[in-house]
């Protein structure tokens, strides 16, 4: 693998520990703010309506600039919302900062699975952008419980301030690894929009929202059902949210391949898979060891589904992949705000801490049965062979396997 996957996976890192730390913050920026836990939350709510409205705003704008630059110019936004975040000498100036943040979110990936596919010949390009996003998952493993820790010691504007420099050290890394990548003369806004509005898309961003929210229904609970369902202490919830994301890891290392060989019944896999450990979940939870063991399987089954959703989108938008690539980040924080906010419904509704396994359950299964049916409006376009991103002219097209076609069956022109 190229090393500059290296700097795209440094960027994740840092996005993904910027993401999810405020999580574990809450109650000390209430505290230093002199306002509520609640009121507080509305700082998770402006980062994801940063990625939200940034995503394809900020990928619109850049079109025309140059891949490397654009990589550039996001994670400087990145850094100086994070900066913005530490300096804030009150709490709208932090919500301000969060959003700021939050605003090139889904460009960056979106930009970066774009550059990640073309750094890398055909059959590994899955992998690649699973690779990129290997650096949102050990985040979760490393950098949240570290930033957590010194925010919780230091303060937490140390925390913003050590995000801000990894976010500078990822600037480094992209301008000295990543090769320049120049726009195709094709390339325009008009475009992009042309792409965005493909039916296969579409369902492609729909899957996201319905079937990653079954993730978060339980991911946003996870620390209170550490306590109030599993039995453990309040010590122990750093380790439960740190096998989480060693689940994530482990879900993204085997989804990279998998999509590489067959994108759809990996789509189609991961979704079932998540929406048996949801049901399973409630059942286990009150065995400690058994409750770890699916805290482990639900982040790698979870995550399993974003490579493949990553490259749908992508090559269902053929010629001018990048907003649509943009907008499935803007899809996952739409499932993470959803997800997180039907949980918490049921849990109001005294159903128990459980009850949002349950929820997210029913999600991924509309997730799957959105996934089911573009699959079977797409079945004349060779479903189960991913399509490929190529160097030069960003077209998909189907991969030729003389050994997975029945003898005598044509091959199909293009699709996955």
């Amino acid at each position: 693998m190229p090393l500059a996957l290296l700097a795209l996976a440094v960027s994740a890192f840092g996005i993904g520990t910027t993401e999810f730390v405020m999580m574990g913050l809450l109650p000390n920026v209430a505290d230093d703010l002199d306002t509520s836990v609640p009121t507080a939350g509305y700082l998770v709510s402006a980062y994801a309506i940063g990625v939200v409205l940034g995503a394809p705003l900020l990928t619109g704008l850049g079109s025309r600039v140059p891949r490397k630059k654009m990589l550039l110019l996001l994670m400087a936004l990145f850094t100086v919302g994070n900066l913005a975040s530490a300096l804030a000498p009150d709490f709208g100036w932090l919500l301000a900062g969060r959003f700021l943040a939050g605003l090139p979110h889904g460009a960056f990936f979106g930009v970066g699975a774009v550059v990640a596919a073309r750094l890398v010949s055909e059959g590994r390009q899955a992998r690649a952008v699973a690779t990129m996003f290997l650096g949102l998952t050990v985040a979760n493993i490393v950098g949240v419980p570290a930033a957590t820790l010194l925010g919780q010691h230091l303060g937490w504007r140390a925390t913003f301030l050590v995000v801000a420099v990894i976010g500078l050290a990822a600037m480094a890394a992209l301008a000295r690894l990543v090769p320049r990548i120049p726009v195709e003369a094709h390339q325009d806004v008009r475009r992009e929009l042309r792409a965005l509005g493909n039916r296969q898309v579409l369902l492609g961003l729909l899957t996201a929202v319905f079937g990653f929210a079954g993730v978060f229904a339980v991911y946003s609970y996870l620390s209170a059902m550490t306590t109030k369902a599993m039995g453990f202490g309040e010590s122990s919830v750093t380790l439960v949210l740190a096998l989480f994301g060693i689940g994530m890891t482990l879900g993204a290392l085997a989804a990279g391949p998998l999509t590489d060989r067959a994108l759809r019944p990996t789509l189609y896999g991961s979704l079932g898979a998540l929406a048996v450990v949801l049901v399973a979940f409630p059942f286990t939870v009150h065995v400690q060891w058994a409750a770890l063991v699916m805290v482990v399987l639900l982040g790698g089954v979870g995550f399993m589904t974003t490579t493949p959703l990553q490259m749908l989108v992508m090559n269902k938008a053929k010629d001018a992949p990048t907003l649509a690539s943009a907008s499935n980040h803007s899809a996952f924080n739409l499932a993470n705000a959803g997800g997180a906010w039907l949980g918490g419904v049921a849990i109001a509704a005294g159903w128990g801490w459980t009850s949002p396994a349950l929820v997210g359950a029913v999600l991924a299964l509309i997730g799957l049965a959105i996934a089911a049916t573009a699959g079977f409006l797409d079945r004349d376009r060779d479903p189960e062979k991913p399509s490929r991103v190529v160097a030069g002219g960003l077209r998909t097209r189907a991969r030729k396997s003389a050994d997975s076609t029945p003898s005598g069956t044509p091959h199909s022109p293009s699709g996955v």
